[in-house]
């Protein structure tokens, strides 16, 4: 089975993300897309982050009426912070049948040369890119590369750190949200 690793603190998980997610899935070679909810960024100041089961919690309820959408919360129990390599390694050791790859935004593939392990990640795994807006110029290395998909993906930029923002300043996101992680945010009142 072929396994689409779409990595993120998801604080909050919003449409742009199901929109991304769904589209790889229904648009590529990926059977399911694993949104792995991230402890702790290594670039994220952690303060900043709800609980870990509160983020995955929305991940479940944004992702349950999607067959190949679902959530994982593979790297709660991994040393922090966490990795990418690290996490790629466990997960290939935990389900050999697997073949995992993973789905990045253009503005992280930007930064990937400052990943650690990043030239063994190319190595072994697929990178499946979506288009963002983003600025600086891509690492002429990644050009061309065979192990680099471009995906010709909807534009979205819809941050979580916008709606979080946009929560605190008592606007209206509710329509940026899947309908069950608004209800689950308003009544929780987080971000306020």
């Amino acid at each position: 089975m072929n396994i689409g690793l779409y990595f993120g603190t998801f604080n909050p998980i919003h449409i742009g993300h199901l929109i991304i997610a769904n589209h790889l899935a229904e648009n590529s070679n990926l059977d399911k897309i694993w949104f792995v909810v991230t402890p702790h960024n290594p670039f994220k100041k952690k303060s900043s982050l709800l609980d870990n089961h509160h983020r995955l919690e929305m991940v479940y309820q944004a992702t349950e009426e999607y067959q190949k959408l679902e959530p994982s919360d593979i790297e709660f129990g991994l040393p922090q912070p966490n990795y990418t390599i690290n996490t790629l390694t466990y997960l290939q050791e935990k389900y050999p049948k697997h073949n995992f790859s993973l789905i990045m935004g253009e503005d992280n593939l930007k930064s990937f040369h400052k990943w650690k392990n990043y030239e063994a990640i190319l190595e072994q795994y697929n990178l499946y890119v979506y288009p963002r807006l983003s600025e600086g110029k891509m690492h002429t290395q990644f050009d061309g590369h065979p192990k680099i998909h471009h995906v010709e993906a909807p534009i979205m930029e819809l941050s979580s750190t916008f709606i979080r923002n946009a929560i605190k300043e008592g606007k209206n996101i509710r329509p940026m949200l899947p309908e069950p992680v608004w209800k689950y945010v308003d009544e929780m009142n987080f971000y306020k």
